[in-house]
């Protein structure tokens, strides 16, 4: 590639970039105004952060993006982690069995 190619592509890259920052910051700017429309809301504005934020990586670092489909598994995991980890009563705390 010629310099001016290499320049273009770089342009390119910084102006996608740009985008994907614009796209995050009113995505968490929206974050906080989801109030009244419920948890599915957003759950698929953060989802939407988190596919935002590696595709930052694909930008980035050529090789080292999850796939969507990696993405998608590992958010799953890190949910289903964190409502059993919310089902557990706090540290100290006993609870009783209750017995018929």
């Amino acid at each position: 590639m010629n310099p001016g190619e290499l320049q273009a592509i770089e342009s390119q890259r910084q102006a996608l970039l740009g985008q994907l920052t614009a796209a995050e910051t009113a995505l968490r700017a929206g974050l906080h105004n989801t109030r009244g429309f419920g948890e599915t809301a957003r759950a698929h504005m953060e989802r939407a952060r988190a596919h935002i934020q590696e595709a930052y990586i694909a930008i980035n670092e050529i090789g080292r993006a999850r796939t969507v489909q990696q993405l998608v598994d590992d958010l799953i995991r890190i949910e289903q982690a964190c409502n059993e980890f919310r089902q557990q009563p706090p540290p100290g705390v006993t609870v009783k069995s209750q017995r018929p």
